[in-house]
């Protein structure tokens, strides 16, 4: 690859104004620039984003944090981000954090000096490590709410009023949510949301787990719901909904005629399951171009966005 002395070399200039031509146009005469620009062109030059920092103080690059990287929940996520990112001249750099705040935290402080700034999306860190990080560098978060910091959230309260008046209309009087991680932002909210909402309706919901927000966490979470009492499930998200489908018909339950079950998400594949799942759908590509726009614009405040119910043969009317 052509280097910087290459460009300089060829177009006859030292390659200090070579490097001020791309990180610092402002100090290189216009015709010189344009020359410089044409000649790394045809050379294939293309200038170090991390070089260019230096006199720059910007990387062009963001950090886009998230804790679980086959989650489909974070897929229209990171193709949101990427778009809006890609549009305004940024790489984005994608890191899985592992469920872990401790590991989160340690991408944040490590990489806080490559890039301009950090998306942290459904962060599992405290509200002090999200502070600190924020007085270092640019941040926003995706589905978490911290004082001074600005965020992108789905409005759960809204969509889970829709989840809850459905049951009802169906007979419900009872129902028992599954619960996901415990250091989630979104659990606690639809948690908290879900006792407002039957609560206004007179229905009865209990609270099992935590579970964890995946398939293979389904099993053990339709296990504990069975003998409960309950007539519908409400499953943190759609992957641990799918999990309790198959285990449920594993054992002889039958969905929707004995236990009706809800998601949250609407991920890829919540209407290919047996049967298709009922699940609270939310706009995650909005949600990483939102984010992005954020940051880069120097945003502050809550941007909430709205959720709402699909309705699928998960659910059906008390049979019993």
């Amino acid at each position: 690859m052509p280097t910087i002395h290459d460009v300089a070399r060829e177009a006859g200039v030292a390659a200090s104004t070579v490097s001020r031509a791309f990180s610092n146009p402002r100090r290189v005469n216009v015709h010189t620039r344009q020359h410089i620009v044409a000649v790394a062109e045809r050379l294939g030059y293309r200038p170090n984003p991390l070089a260019r920092a230096l006199p720059s103080g910007r990387t062009t690059t963001i950090g886009l944090l998230l804790p679980d990287v086959t989650n489909p929940f974070f897929f229209g996520i990171i193709r949101g981000a990427e778009r809006q990112a890609n549009a305004a001249g940024y790489t984005l750099i994608l890191m899985d954090t592992e469920e872990s705040p401790e590991v989160e935290t340690h991408n944040v402080e490590r990489l806080g000096r490559a890039v301009d700034g950090f998306v942290l999306a459904s962060s599992r860190q405290s509200e002090a490590d999200i502070r600190a990080a924020a007085g270092r560098n640019a941040v926003v978060l995706i589905n978490k709410q911290v004082a001074g910091v600005p965020s992108v959230v789905i409005d759960n309260t809204e969509g889970t009023r829709q989840v809850v008046e459905h049951l009802a209309s169906l007979g419900h009087r009872s129902l028992t949510y599954l619960s996901g991680p415990p250091a989630s932002w979104s659990n606690a909210n639809r948690w908290a949301a879900l006792r407002e909402s039957a609560g206004r309706l007179g229905m009865r919901v209990t609270r099992i787990g935590p579970f964890s927000p995946t398939v293979s966490g389904g099993a053990a979470a339709a296990d504990a719901a069975i003998g409960r009492g309950a007539t519908a499930v409400v499953a943190f998200n759609d992957m641990l909904a799918i999990g309790t489908l198959r285990r449920f018909a594993e054992r002889g339950w039958r969905v929707p005629s004995d236990i009706s079950v809800v998601g949250y998400d609407d991920i890829f594949g919540a209407d290919f399951c047996s049967p298709p799942l009922t699940t609270l759908a939310s706009p995650r590509e909005d949600c990483g171009r939102t984010a992005i726009d954020l940051l880069l614009r120097g945003g502050r405040g809550e941007v909430v966005l709205p959720s709402h119910l699909v309705v699928r043969g998960s659910t059906g009317f008390v049979t019993g």
